[in-house]
């Protein structure tokens, strides 16, 4: 299965009180993950607007498993382990690794593609469902 690789510095901002990343910016790094996938695979923010649908998340868990200070870079990865058949539902898995190379935090997202003018979950264009495909196991 392929992995999809981005890095960040870590920003001042991204730090709570103890000197380390704040629980919540990886979640942030991991969104900008999903949508740099997304985008390099056709699906901009313009594209989700055109097609009128955009993704949902029912459920986002994040398990911390090392610390990361200022100064240090980021590599987050995205995979696809599941899809629903027909595409609707899937569930995302990120790994945050640090400069050393020690994993630091572990993100499963689960969720849908959502029909923005029914409020409902939809099946996506065959086109979306290619390039999640693409990171499926």
């Amino acid at each position: 299965m392929e992995k999809f690789r981005k890095s960040f510095d870590v920003l001042w901002a991204d730090l709570d009180p103890n000197f380390h990343v704040r629980h919540t910016a990886y979640n942030d790094y991991a969104a900008q993950v999903r949508f740099a996938f997304l985008s390099e695979n056709g699906y901009t923010l313009e594209k989700f607007r055109q097609e009128g649908i955009g993704p949902v998340i029912f459920r986002e868990e994040t398990k911390f498993l090392k610390e990361v200070f200022a100064g240090d870079t980021l590599t987050v990865d995205m995979q696809v382990p599941f899809v629903s058949e027909d595409g609707r539902k899937w569930k995302i898995q990120h790994h945050v690794f640090r400069k050393d190379g020690e994993c630091a935090a572990e993100i499963t997202i689960e969720g849908a593609w959502f029909d923005l003018k029914n409020r409902k979950v939809t099946v996506p264009p065959q086109t979306l469902q290619q390039a999640m495909a693409k990171l499926q196991e």
